[in-house]
């Protein structure tokens, strides 16, 4: 019998048994769970994980915990995965794995008001594992972990190493500021220097500020997109 993961003290998982955690933690969250909790749903095809989260901060700042969630994901797959892994997170949320796209980092908040302290804040990510088919090259853009040679790696081990490190930059991120974390996401963000469309704008991805959002270079303007904007709002 397969044990489920352990999680670092302050969190705290429920297994959401085949239902989409990130749905569920969400609804947790506006029931008033303790922060620290994680709703996992791990497969051999697949693993998703989110964490409730209840920042002393405004909205502007809190919503950083949506980069650091994948860099806690890219890190936890550098730490379990061969050498060679090569892992990049998209600012809009995809999780490219040696340049094909095997998964995502999503949030959603009960607030868009940027100025105000959010009752609660769910951030979750996926992961292929494997697939059901690779064959044909219907989806040239795709892979899975299994195909990327991380054979030995299981979802407990996974989920384990992503909340160890998630914990590690929330405490980076309230002792040290966004120094760290914002430099640790640049050297991993996919697309930076390059064309690209994000959230219905096409541009040139200039860079980042220095709250992570996108400066985006169109129509001879450069505009800024938050990360709030990638946040989902929950009444």
């Amino acid at each position: 019998m397969t044990s489920g993961p352990s999680f670092p003290p302050l969190m705290q998982g429920i297994n959401a048994a085949g239902a989409d955690p990130f749905e569920a933690a969400c609804a947790e969250a506006a029931a008033g769970c303790d922060a620290g909790t994680i709703l996992y749903d791990a497969s051999p095809d697949r693993v998703r994980a989110a964490i409730v989260l209840a920042p002393e901060v405004p909205l502007a700042d809190a919503a950083a915990m949506l980069p650091l969630t994948g860099v806690a994901v890219q890190n936890a797959l550098g730490a379990l995965g061969p050498s060679e892994l090569a892992v990049h997170l998209c600012w809009d949320g995809p999780i490219r794995v040696n340049r094909g796209l095997c998964g995502t980092v999503r949030g959603a908040t009960d607030t868009s008001d940027t100025g105000t302290e959010p009752g609660w804040l769910v951030t979750g990510f996926e992961l292929i594992f494997a697939r059901e088919s690779t064959a044909g090259g219907e989806t040239p853009d795709e892979t899975d972990l299994m195909s990327e040679g991380c054979g030995d790696l299981t979802p407990v081990d996974l989920l384990e190493s992503w909340s160890r490190h998630l914990l590690n930059w929330i405490s980076r991120w309230e002792s040290e500021g966004m120094g760290p974390l914002h430099a640790e996401w640049s050297g991993l963000a996919h697309g930076i220097g390059q064309d690209g469309t994000f959230l219905g704008r096409s541009g040139h991805f200039l860079g980042l500020d220095e709250k992570l959002g996108l400066l985006l270079r169109t129509g001879g303007q450069t505009m800024l997109l938050p990360v709030t904007d990638l946040l989902e709002i929950r009444s």
